[in-house]
């Protein structure tokens, strides 16, 4: 099955050690400005989820959404989110710990876009 997001092994292990300090984790990419245009991790919870939110999947058994209007831009894209040195987002956990979390993407092949429902 085609994964809409994923995550690279690096990140996969960071997301376990923040897990390890903060309880069950959530991500959100809305696409906005700022902080807002990479993938801000929090605590399961802390963001109210609405309408205007998609759940792409999940990484590290953490649910990733993404915002609706960023999802019509995006949904032709496998989202893979890595993690890297510096200042992440000043709301999101990976912030303290001198690392960001940052969206790679891929586009789809005619074979998963056809399993996804993609025209």
């Amino acid at each position: 099955m085609v994964e809409r997001v994923v995550a690279t092994d690096a990140t996969l292990e960071f997301i376990h050690y923040l897990k390890d300090i903060h309880g069950p984790l959530m991500f959100h990419q809305s696409g906005g400005c700022c902080d807002g245009s990479s993938p801000m991790c929090y605590q399961q919870g802390e963001l109210n989820i609405g309408d205007q939110d998609v759940l792409l999947g999940h990484i590290a058994d953490c649910p990733f959404y993404i915002a609706k209007d960023q999802y019509q831009y995006w949904k032709h894209t496998q989202l893979i989110i890595d993690v890297v040195a510096g200042r992440g987002g000043m709301f999101s956990l990976e912030g303290p710990e001198g690392k960001r979390f940052l969206t790679r993407s891929r586009v789809f092949t005619n074979e998963e876009r056809a399993e996804l429902g993609l025209t």
